[in-house]
């Protein structure tokens, strides 16, 4: 037993599987894609059974409900692994037990906890998708919360891997808030442009009501307010983080605008729904990379200074 917990609150043990929830977190932001896309969104028709009668699919749900319950499977191992991560982080603490880590174990052991938790809740709201009938507004709450647990998870991959932080002054600071709230609200737009177009989920699925031409419109200004500032944030902070989030941005956008223009073609949308993850993936990232200047960083030297600001 003591050499299992030595093996499991090992720290590349704990890195390993921070990095699996957060992969785990986008792949089924993907595979719950693959389901509105296909028309399987209700190919179990109820929650938390499959049918009346069964909690697995039947022959006589064809492939639809193979689809459905299948993305229904994903989050069992999604539960496993967050149940992993929390175990590993607490068999850390046991291990390095004579050399605590304070305020970092206590952060990465909260951090896997809520995931824990937030996981079968989004099972919830996805049940909660299927008896509305897929209503757009609810299946977008079903996604922004995985988005949600992606943004938590970055955190969680930050904290255990020691990441640095770049020393900014207030203004700054709130740039880089400013980037991640400008992402949160482009991805909510986008929810909404998904729900106001096709691939619902279902044939009989209801739709927003609103003018797509309209939404779309709307969303691409969000989209590029976040650029703008993104740029002015690669430009006064001159991180890599923030590069790397313009980068993504940009490719993002070309997909974005590809899939407009071409009647939203089924794989140019799973590619755009990974982009969604691997915005908000680096935008939150960016966030996390600055924090306050405090009284150790006045003595470093100007090199020293520029080194912390490419991490």
């Amino acid at each position: 037993m003591d050499r299992l917990i030595r093996v499991l609150g090992s720290e590349r043990s704990l890195r390993g599987w921070s990095v699996a929830l957060l992969v785990a977190n986008c792949g089924i932001v993907l595979t719950g894609a693959l389901v509105r896309l296909t028309g399987s969104g209700l190919g179990c028709p109820t929650w938390p059974r499959c049918t009346d009668e069964s909690y697995v699919t039947t022959p006589e749900m064809g492939v639809h409900g193979v689809i459905e319950f299948g993305n229904r499977l994903l989050t069992f191992v999604l539960i496993l692994i967050a149940v992993a991560t929390v175990a590993a982080a607490t068999a850390h603490a046991h291990v390095d037990a004579r050399r605590p880590d304070g305020p970092r174990g206590h952060r990465v052991r909260l951090l896997a906890v809520g995931l824990t938790v937030g996981v079968p809740f989004q099972g919830v709201i996805g049940g909660l998708t299927v008896h509305s009938g897929l209503n757009p507004y609810v299946v977008a709450l079903h996604l922004l919360l995985s988005v949600l647990l992606i943004c938590l998870s970055v955190w969680l991959v930050r904290i255990v891997h020691g990441a640095s932080r770049q020393p900014v002054d207030g203004p700054r600071l709130w740039l880089g808030r400013a980037v991640f709230v400008l992402a949160w609200l482009a991805s909510w737009l986008g929810t909404v442009v998904t729900g106001s177009g096709p691939h619902a989920g279902d044939d009989h699925a209801p739709r927003t009501g609103l003018d797509i031409e309209t939404v779309a419109k709307v969303h691409a200004w969000s989209v590029w307010a976040l650029v703008l500032a993104t740029v002015v944030a690669v430009v006064l902070l001159r991180s890599r983080a923030a590069v790397l989030l313009l980068v993504l941005e940009l490719a993002q956008g070309v997909v974005g605008y590809v899939q407009y223009f071409t009647g939203v073609p089924v794989p140019l949308v799973m590619l755009h729904m990974l982009g969604l993850c691997l915005v908000m993936a680096a935008a939150t990232n960016l966030m996390f990379s600055l924090r306050r200047p405090t009284a150790a960083d006045s003595g470093r030297a100007p090199s020293e200074a520029i080194g912390i600001a490419a991490g």
